[in-house]
């Protein structure tokens, strides 16, 4: 079974440096509609049986409008295992005045996450968010799909993704996050092993 990933569009609190986690929210720029499109279409030959999204507006609104411009005549299952972290007393918070403030716990929020201490801002921790998206992927197992497309969040996806790749915490956000809009596809037979056929892709523009 393959799992196509995509991070939602780039939002309002996205280009004002914002935190945006799983209780934060804010629309869609005008711009990502052409990406979205563009996508869509880069999508059409794959023959996908589901869709799955966060039920939050900046991914459903990314979910419908691919869906569409993928042709694809499927219902989207909006469902909350796919939000973004849970951050806290980090929402809506600007990420520049935070890292002022908070230097080597943003710091390890970006780069090492081994370090991160959630409890401080009263945000998810690292197993809660990354083990609720890899319940959701494991519930697929008997379903009998062959290719499932699913939008989700930045730090929330690049955590988890990684996390069924079998990274170790430290390294789950180390090696950089998830652009917005971006395709990242994985693979798996068991859903014990996960196999990374394309990352932070966005060579369809």
């Amino acid at each position: 079974m393959k799992f196509y990933f995509v991070r939602h569009g780039k939002t309002e609190w996205n280009l004002e440096g914002r935190f945006q986690g799983g209780s934060g929210d804010s629309p869609l720029l005008e711009e990502s509609y052409q990406e979205i499109k563009a996508l869509g279409h880069y999508l059409q030959a794959v023959p996908f049986d589901a869709i799955y999204s966060s039920d939050l507006r900046r991914t459903q609104k990314t979910a419908q409008l691919l869906a569409e411009a993928a042709n694809l005549n499927l219902t989207i299952h909006y469902n909350e295992a796919l939000r973004e972290w849970h951050l806290g007393k980090l929402e809506g918070a600007k990420i520049a005045t935070m890292s002022a403030i908070y230097p080597s716990q943003m710091a390890a929020f970006r780069h090492n996450l081994a370090k991160f201490n959630n409890r401080q801002f009263e945000a998810e921790s690292i197993h809660q968010t990354t083990n609720r998206v890899k319940e959701f992927i494991t519930d697929f197992k008997d379903k009998g799909y062959q290719n499932v497309l699913i939008v989700g969040h930045g730090a929330n996806l690049t955590a988890s993704i990684r996390s069924l790749l079998g990274y170790e915490p430290a390294l789950l956000r180390a090696l950089g996050g998830l652009d917005n809009l971006s395709l990242t596809v994985l693979e798996t037979d068991d859903f014990e092993t996960f196999n990374c056929l394309t990352w932070n892709d966005k060579s369809y523009l």
